[in-house]
C-alpha cells in the first residue's frame, strides 16, 4: 500500500534554498495582502538572490509587470527582492494585442484600464463587442459573479470569448477575503462560455517567467531546481504541478481557515488531513514566507 503523500512542514525558505536556481513567486498573499508589506517575505527573496538564485515574481494581477513594479515599490518591498515581474496582465495584453482590429468589451474597475494603454483600443457594448477582456468585479468589496448574470447571458447569446486577465477566485485584501475576474470566467464557463485564462494556473505564464529568468541567468534552468511559491492551491501549487516544479505553499493566506492555524503554528495532522482533500499537493508548506523562523 502506498504511503500518504506528506509535504515538509517549514520554517522559512532556507531549509529549501539550496535545491533551488530559481523561486517563480506569488506576489498577492505572499509579499504583501492588499495593505501592507509583509517585510520578512522581501528580506528572504532577498537572501535567496544574496546566494546566487533568481527571483521572479509571477501575479495573477491584471496589469501589466511595469505597474505592479511601481505598486511594490509602494509598499516598500524592496527590488533587492525580485529580478523580474510576470502577470497575467502582460499576457493579457498580448491576447489584446492579436485583436486591435477587433471591438472589446471591458468588464472590471477603471484601476485596471492600464491594461490597454496606447493599444488604440476600441470599446463597446456587448451587442457590439467581438470579444470580452474581464479584469475584476467594479466594485469587488459589494458584488459577487452573480450580480454579472446577466451580462454573462447577453455575451453567451453572442458566444463571445472571455480573456480573464486574472484567473484567481479569491484574495485576501487587509482582514477580508474578495472575489476576483476568476469567479466571473468560472461562472461564464459554467453557462458554457468560451475563456482565455491568461494566468496561472495555466502554462503559458510559467513558460514566459521561466524563459525571463534564463535570459537573465545566461543559460536554461532545469524544472527540477525551480520553486514556486504562493498561497492558493488551485492556481499557485496547481500550477506549479501542471508545470512539472515542486512548491511551497504559504499557509497564512486564503486558506488560514481551512489549515486550522492555531496561534500561528500549523498543526501537523490538521495540514495532512486537508492536504489529503487537495487534488494538488505541494512539497513543503510554511506559515508565512520567510527566510528562518
Amino acid at each position: 500500500m502506498t504511503a500518504p503523500f506528506r509535504p515538509a512542514l517549514v520554517e522559512g525558505l532556507q531549509p529549501l534554498a539550496n535545491r533551488y536556481d530559481l523561486v517563480l513567486c506569488d506576489i498577492w498573499g505572499v509579499l504583501h495582502n492588499g495593505v501592507k508589506a509583509y517585510e520578512a517575505a522581501g528580506e528572504a527573496l532577498t537572501r535567496f538572490r544574496g546566494g546566487g538564485g533568481h527571483v521572479v515574481l509571477v501575479s495573477n494581477a491584471p496589469r501589466p509587470g511595469a505597474s505592479v513594479a511601481t505598486q511594490l515599490d509602494g509598499f516598500g518591498i524592496p527590488r533587492s527582492a525580485y529580478d523580474a515581474i510576470v502577470t497575467s496582465g502582460d499576457l493579457t495584453r498580448l491576447a489584446i494585442e492579436e485583436r486591435l482590429r477587433q471591438v472589446v468589451h471591458h468588464i472590471g474597475p477603471q484601476r485596471d484600464l492600464p491594461m490597454f494603454a496606447d493599444l488604440g483600443i476600441r470599446f463597446g457594448t456587448i451587442e457590439e463587442a467581438d470579444y470580452v477582456v474581464c479584469t475584476g468585479l467594479e466594485n469587488d468589496e459589494r458584488e459577487t459573479a452573480a450580480d454579472y448574470l446577466l451580462r454573462l447571458e447577453a455575451m453567451l447569446r453572442r458566444n463571445l470569448l472571455m480573456i480573464c486577465a486574472n484567473p484567481d477566485l479569491l484574495v485576501e485584501r487587509g482582514h477580508m477575503i474578495i472575489p476576483c475576474a476568476g469567479a466571473i470566467g468560472l461562472a461564464y464557463e459554467e453557462l458554457g462560455g468560451p475563456v482565455y485564462y491568461a494566468g496561472k494556473p495555466h502554462v503559458p505564464i510559467y513558460e514566459r517567467a521561466v524563459a525571463k529568468a534564463a535570459a537573465l541567468a545566461g543559460h536554461e534552468i532545469a524544472k527540477s531546481r525551480v520553486l514556486a511559491i504562493g498561497d492558493a492551491i488551485r492556481t499557485d501549487i496547481a500550477g506549479a504541478v501542471a508545470f512539472g516544479i515542486d512548491s511551497l505553499l504559504i499557509a497564512r493566506g486564503i486558506h488560514a481557515e481551512e489549515l486550522n492555524l492555531h496561534q500561528g503554528a500549523l498543526v501537523s495532522q490538521h495540514v495532512q488531513d486537508w492536504v489529503d482533500r487537495q487534488a494538488a499537493r505541494p512539497q513543503a508548506i510554511t506559515t508565512t514566507l520567510s527566510w528562518a523562523a
